[in-house]
């Protein structure tokens, strides 16, 4: 198993601080920094900046929001950066949601997996310089009755084939995810419950492609804090606010994908309880609301040698590549739980 640094969104005020974090994970050998985007700053003009300030680590989007591209931007862009940082770029993709979707980019929220798939589609075709025709439900390329022509892709990769990783929550996204991509990127899993959530439905899909899941990432992320194992419930407590803003606030009371995650782990009642609260603006009460056990099950908390642990359950429940996502208040904070998750991986026997 693989370890990767999960610098989540940018402009947060810690930018200087997500660099010697990314610069100390390439020094450590891990595998790929991932750098997300929402309705702030884009990943791709943050991988850029970070592939030039690094030697040997990849940089990846998770994610680029497939409404906020068209497909043949995102190829160009892809080629883009895996040129630039001599072939290191790994490529997530996912749909974001409907608040995001529909009102930041003004794209309608419907047929999510079919739009997935003919994006996939479109921007593998667009990588391999082919001249780009497409016919589908959600993009036509050339438009018809138009002056527009078949044009093919001037860059050249670095690569011919850049890793393609799809985020997935859900079961039907899951095994569309195996059947089409290279790689997951998942949020909040629990290696008890992993194999029913999640690579159960990858699994289908790789079997779908006629493919087993040899060779295919899947790769979580994780809040990693370090501590002693005496006070691991004081540092659950600090992703209260994390986890309830997933499970509570990420989406309307009926399409909010974490909140079925939970519900599909065990948490029913829990999970409704935070939505109804942090809906109703009652944001601490839904903080108060998540169950100890649901943290505990979804981040790496403690000791180098009880996080290593988790490592081992983790790997042995199927994760390929862990992205972690250090905390910290200060960025020494950060380093060390950096460096904990390297030291803990040796420990696991994993390296």
């Amino acid at each position: 198993m693989q370890l990767g640094i999960n610098l989540g969104y940018w402009g947060a005020g810690m930018d200087a601080d997500n660099l010697a974090v990314a610069q100390e994970a390439d020094r450590l050998g891990y595998a790929v920094c991932w750098a997300a985007e929402a309705y702030g700053s884009d990943a791709a003009t943050v991988l850029s900046w970070v592939a030039a300030q690094t030697e040997r680590i990849d940089v990846g989007s998770a994610i680029f929001q497939i409404p906020a591209r068209q497909p043949a931007m995102t190829a160009m862009t892809a080629a883009t950066l895996d040129s630039l940082s001599g072939g290191r770029f790994r490529l997530g993709l996912g749909v974001s949601g409907p608040q995001v979707s529909e009102g930041w980019y003004g794209v309608k929220f419907d047929k999510p997996l079919s739009r997935t798939r003919e994006y996939v589609e479109i921007v593998r075709k667009a990588m391999t310089r082919e001249r780009l025709s497409y016919e589908g439900e959600h993009w036509t390329l050339p438009l018809p009755g138009g002056p527009g022509k078949p044009i093919k892709l001037t860059v050249h990769p670095q690569r011919e084939h850049i890793p393609l990783y799809i985020a997935a929550i859900g079961p039907k996204n899951l095994e569309q995810t195996g059947e089409i991509a290279d790689g997951a990127l998942l949020i909040f899993p629990s290696a008890d419950h992993l194999e029913e959530t999640a690579i159960t439905y990858l699994r289908a899909g790789r079997e779908k492609a006629g493919k087993t899941l040899d060779g295919f990432d899947v790769c979580p992320t994780l809040p990693l804090a370090l501590g002693d194992d005496k006070d691991v419930a004081a540092l659950a407590d600090t992703f209260r606010p994390y986890t309830a803003l997933y499970i509570g606030g990420m989406g309307s009371p009926k399409q909010n994908f974490y909140n079925q995650l939970a519900r599909r782990m065990g948490y029913e009642q829990a999970a409704a309880e935070v939505q109804e609260k942090y809906l109703s603006g009652d944001k601490q009460g839904a903080a108060a609301a998540v169950p100890h056990e649901l943290i505990d099950r979804t981040t790496l908390l403690g000791s180098v040698d009880r996080i290593a642990d988790r490592m081992k359950a983790y790997a042995a429940a199927g994760v390929t590549t862990l992205s972690l996502a250090p905390a910290g208040f200060t960025l020494g904070e950060r380093i060390a739980s950096l460096r904990a998750g390297s030291e803990a991986l040796e420990r696991a026997g994993l390296a």
